[in-house]
């Protein structure tokens, strides 16, 4: 009895490793933000509040992990309307016949500063390319006060809007363009881990 009460007490006493778990991205506490420049004065930020998605984090082997993200195309706003409608007519987004812009993971790597490289698909107007984006992240898990338990991250990425299409522009009387091709975005997540 005593070798049974051993054994039983070295199994418990051994750490358990939570290995991959599957985290939804809260889309009440998360976006998407861009910046583009503007008549090469000054820069344009818009953002897209309805980010929607799942990211499967490994502790154990980061490159295993997972990120699938969707974010809808409507959703953009950036404060002025009449800008807005035309971010979401086929000169941009194209937002009727584009429903969404979506990122999959094809690979997730440490640089070994608490950071990671996460590269994959980004897909606009249909079109996809293959983007870098560099995470800040994941944050220490904390328990909020419903008992859920959350995380939250930041990534960061620049793309030419031309690779996907959106090649609308307006030449100024100086010689520069209305709009930038150059897009910096960034994206912010909470990230709710899945129960059970």
């Amino acid at each position: 009895m005593k070798l049974m009460t051993t054994l039983l007490f070295a199994i418990l006493a051994v750490p358990t490793f939570a290995g991959a778990a599957t985290w939804n991205i809260d889309p009440d506490h998360s976006n998407a933000q861009f910046k583009v420049q503007h008549m090469v004065i000054t820069y344009v930020r818009g953002n897209f509040p309805d980010v929607q998605g799942t990211v499967v984090l490994d502790d154990q082997d980061i490159t295993k992990s997972k990120v699938d993200v969707s974010i809808t195309a409507a959703s953009l706003d950036t404060n002025v309307e009449k800008r807005d409608n035309h971010l979401k007519s086929p000169d941009f987004f194209d937002v009727e016949k584009y429903p969404a812009l979506t990122f999959k993971s094809k690979s997730v790597e440490s640089n070994g500063n608490g950071e990671l490289k996460v590269l994959g698909d980004l897909t606009i107007r249909g079109i996809t390319r293959e983007v870098e984006l560099q995470v800040s992240g994941p944050t220490q898990s904390i328990t909020d006060p419903w008992g859920n338990t959350r995380k939250g991250a930041q990534a960061t990425a620049k793309v030419n809007r031309k690779d996907f299409g959106m090649t609308w522009n307006k030449t100024l009387d100086t010689g520069g363009l209305v709009v930038g091709d150059d897009v910096e975005i960034s994206i912010e997540v909470e990230l709710i881990e899945q129960k059970g």
